[in-house]
C-alpha cells in the first residue's frame, strides 16, 4: 500500500545517498533520515493550500497514476476518495492536481466507496478510520447528503501522536519516536481487555530495553471511542423510525483503524440502549475503498458520475 508521504533529500549528501527524488510512500519512510518528509494528503485532504503541499500531492497522484498506466501512454481515469465532509475548495484542488496526469477524475466520499464495494447502499452505517480522520456515513438509498456523513480528525495519526506522548511521558528518558508508535499500533492496537501484554523494546540512554506500554496502547486506541459513539447517535436519528433498527445491525467497520482488536465488540456494547447492534469488520479495510472505487467506474456510466461526486472531463 502507498503511503501518503513524499520525500526530498534534505541536501547534497543526502541527494548522492538516495537519489534527486521525489521519493515516495514506504520507500521515503526507510530512508526518512536522508529526507525531509511531506504528508500533503494529512487528514485526507491537501493539507495546506502552500505550493510545497500542491507540489508533493501533485508527485504522489503523478506516481499512483504512473502505477495504474505500467509504462503505457493510455489515458487514465481515476477516482479520488476523500473525507465525508471534504470542503469543495479541498476537492477542487485535488481535481486541479489531477487534471495535469488523468484524463477523467471524480472526487467521492471514501465510506460511500466502501458501502458501494459491500452492497450495502440502504439502512447501514460506515464508520471509515484512516490515517488522518474518521468518516461515518449512512446510507439511506441514495448518494449520502451532507447532512448524512460526519468527519472528524482522530484516525491513526491521531492515535500516533497520542501514543508517542503516553509512552515517553511513562518512561521518562525513553527515546520514542511518531514511526515507533505507529509501528507499536499497528502490532498491537487493542481496546478493552487485553490478551496478552504489550512489550515493546525501546532505547534508553541507546541501550535496549523492555518496556510494558499495554496500558498506553489500551488508552490512546480507546480515546477514539466515544466520538464514534457520539456520532453514531446523531446518524441514526436521521434515519426513519423504521428503518432504525436495521440500520444498527448493519453498522460497518473498515479502514486500518478497524484492525484494533475488541473495537467492534466496544462500540455495540456502548450502544447497546438502542437496542441489538452489530458491528461487522470489512475483509480487507484498506483495500475495501479503492476496491468499490472500481467497481463504481465500471458499473455507473460516465455520464451519470457528476450525481455522485465532483469532477471533471466528462463530455
Amino acid at each position: 500500500m502507498c503511503r501518503s508521504v513524499v520525500g526530498y533529500p534534505k541536501d547534497v549528501i543526502s541527494e548522492r545517498m538516495v537519489g534527486s527524488g521525489p521519493i515516495i510512500g514506504q520507500d521515503a519512510i526507510k530512508k526518512r533520515s536522508f529526507l525531509d518528509l511531506c504528508y500533503p494528503l494529512a487528514d485526507g485532504v491537501i493539507r495546506e493550500a502552500s505550493e510545497r503541499d500542491y507540489d508533493a500531492a501533485y508527485e504522489l497522484i503523478k506516481h499512483v497514476v504512473g502505477l495504474a498506466k505500467q509504462g503505457t501512454d493510455s489515458p487514465v481515469s481515476g477516482i479520488i476518495g476523500v473525507p465525508a465532509r471534504a470542503s469543495i475548495m479541498n476537492k477542487e484542488l485535488l481535481l486541479d492536481i489531477a487534471k495535469e496526469v488523468m484524463s477523467v477524475a471524480l472526487v467521492v466520499s471514501e465510506p460511500f466507496m466502501v458501502a458501494y464495494q459491500l452492497g450495502k447502499l440502504s439502512n447501514c452505517i460506515v464508520i471509515d478510520i484512516g490515517a488522518g480522520t474518521v468518516d461515518i456515513c449512512g446510507m439511506k438509498g441514495t448518494v449520502p447528503a451532507a447532512d448524512d456523513q460526519v468527519t472528524f480528525l482522530k484516525g491513526g495519526d491521531f492515535i500516533d501522536g497520542r501514543l508517542e506522548a503516553a509512552i515517553a511521558r511513562h518512561y521518562p528518558g525513553v527515546q520514542i519516536t511518531d514511526s515507533v508508535a505507529c509501528a507499536i499500533k499497528e502490532a498491537h492496537a487493542f481496546v478493552g481487555e487485553a490478551t496478552a501484554p504489550v512489550i515493546a523494546k525501546l532505547r534508553m540512554e541507546g541501550k535496549p530495553v523492555a518496556f510494558d506500554v499495554t496500558e498506553d496502547v489500551r488508552v490512546v486506541c480507546e480515546s477514539i471511542v466515544p466520538d464514534i459513539v457520539e456520532q453514531l447517535e446523531t446518524l441514526i436519528m436521521k434515519f426513519d423510525p423504521e428503518d432504525q433498527e436495521e440500520a444498527l445491525k448493519n453498522i460497518i467497520l473498515a479502514g486500518g483503524g478497524s484492525r484494533i482488536r475488541g473495537l467492534d465488540r466496544m462500540i455495540a456494547r456502548q450502544m447497546k440502549d438502542y437496542g441489538e447492534i452489530v458491528v461487522t469488520c470489512v475483509d480487507d479495510p484498506e483495500f475495501v475503498g479503492s476496491a468499490g472505487a472500481l467497481r463504481l467506474a465500471t458499473e455507473i456510466p460516465a455520464d451519470k458520475w457528476p450525481e455522485i461526486g465532483v469532477m471533471f472531463g466528462a463530455d
